[in-house]
Formats: C-alpha cells, sequence, structure tokens
C-alpha cells in the first residue's frame, strides 16, 4: 500500500516509470512498514497480533490516500491507474538492474533467518529458548521483505497474489523448512509471472493485458483451492 502510493505520487508529479517511481515506491513502502512497527510494538516489544491489525488500519488510510492521489492526478489517473494494474512492458535494463541488486540482497538476507523463522514457527518463547534472537528476526525479516515489495512495486506495478500462491505451492514440494521453501518460493514466484506474463500477450489480439489481472484472476481460485486442499 505504501509502495503504490509512493509511485502514484511520483507518476502525478511527472516522473516516469523507472528509477523516479522505484525510489519513491520504496520511501513510501519503507515509510509505512515503520509507521506499522510504530503502532504495533508495545513497550519496546512487537507483538504479533497488534502488527497483522495496525498492518490493516494502515492499509485502509493507505488505500483513501492512494484515491486521493489518483484525485490530484487529473488526465494523468489513466497513467497512474494502469501502472497499478501491473505490467512488465517495457522492462528497462534500469529497472532490471536495481531488482536484480535488490532481489540478491534482500534473498540473501532472508535466508540467514532461516533457521530463526524455523524455530519462530514454534512460537516466540520457543525460539527464544532455542536460542533464537527474536527481535533482529523480525527486523530483518521485515524490512527485508518490505524493500524488496516496494521495489518491485515501483518497477512494474502491482501484480498480486503471487506473493500468497507461490510459498504455499513451494511448501507443498519441498516442505515447511525455510531453508529450502525460501528458495523454492521465489523461483515458483518467478515461473508463475513469466506464465502469466505469456498469458497477457496472447489473450488479447493485437494488444496486451496487464499481467496484474491475470494473476489476480488466476491466483484467487488457485489459492482458494490450495487452501481447500491443505484443510482437506
Amino acid at each position: 500500500g505504501g509502495a503504490a502510493v509512493g509511485g502514484a505520487l511520483a507518476l502525478v508529479l511527472g516522473f516516469s516509470v523507472g528509477l523516479g517511481t522505484i525510489a519513491f515506491s520504496t520511501a513510501g513502502g519503507l515509510g509505512a512498514l515503520l509507521l506499522v512497527l510504530a503502532l504495533a510494538t508495545r513497550r519496546g516489544r512487537l507483538e504479533t497480533p497488534v502488527l497483522l491489525l495496525s498492518g490493516v488500519v494502515v492499509g485502509s488510510l493507505l488505500s483513501s490516500v492512494l484515491s486521493l492521489v489518483l484525485l490530484m492526478g487529473g488526465q494523468d489517473s489513466n497513467i497512474v491507474l494502469r501502472w497499478l494494474l501491473g505490467s512488465l512492458t517495457p522492462a528497462y535494463w534500469d529497472r532490471v538492474q536495481v531488482l536484480a541488486v535488490v532481489s540478491l540482497v534482500g534473498v540473501g538476507l532472508l535466508l540467514t533467518q532461516a533457521r530463526a523463522l524455523n524455530a519462530l514457527s514454534f512460537g516466540e518463547e520457543a525460539a527464544q529458548r532455542l536460542g533464537t534472537h527474536v527481535p533482529r528476526a523480525k527486523w530483518i525479516t521485515l524490512l527485508a521483505g518490505a524493500t524488496m515489495v516496494a521495489t518491485t512495486v515501483g518497477a512494474v506495478g502491482i501484480i498480486g497474489f503471487l506473493g500468497l500462491v507461490a510459498p504455499h505451492i513451494a511448501r507443498r514440494l519441498v516442505g515447511v523448512d525455510w531453508r529450502w521453501s525460501l528458495p523454492a518460493s521465489a523461483l515458483a514466484g518467478a515461473t508463475l509471472l513469466t506464465l502469466a506474463d505469456i498469458g497477457a500477450q496472447r489473450i488479447l489480439q493485437g494488444g496486451e493485458l496487464p499481467v496484474g489481472v491475470v494473476t489476480a484472476i488466476l491466483g484467487a481460485p488457485t489459492l482458494l483451492g490450495l487452501m481447500r486442499t491443505r484443510e482437506s
């Protein structure tokens, strides 16, 4: 949400999709994360239930702010809306290079926390007894994930459901161990995005659908199917 507001604001101010939107989106995404963390921290401790609730509240606020930015955009609102739907076209090398660097650093940081995340799956108290520095693991995971997401939104817009569907598929294939499911999620997400982009280019004769529309249409029923299969 914060990345979307930042990128939309950049477009309204006259920046084209590229390094300008990436910078604004990254700043917006990290700003939103810090706001959520500030709201969720009680007596120096980050409480997960409050974190989730704070995220919902801040997300609703950012949706309203995004609507305000679109109204401010006037005639440029169509440009913002097309960007928000998500598209890989055109993918210039300046964007690809930024995404490559941020992704490599972010994934590397997350992999260093794989054992901590495995311990946290048993609960915070259990993780502490196992020697995990819980606050550090939370901060590194949240900052790395938010930075990668915000940078990606700035480069290609919002491409929904990949971040929900890919991890579920990865956990089905390699299990719940984060040392394996993290890289498997990255590969699954990349594969799904490539297939969705191929479909977006082929569905319309003489045109191309925003890939974010394709992932949303296919991702929602796929995620529901995975959830129902898991319950059964």
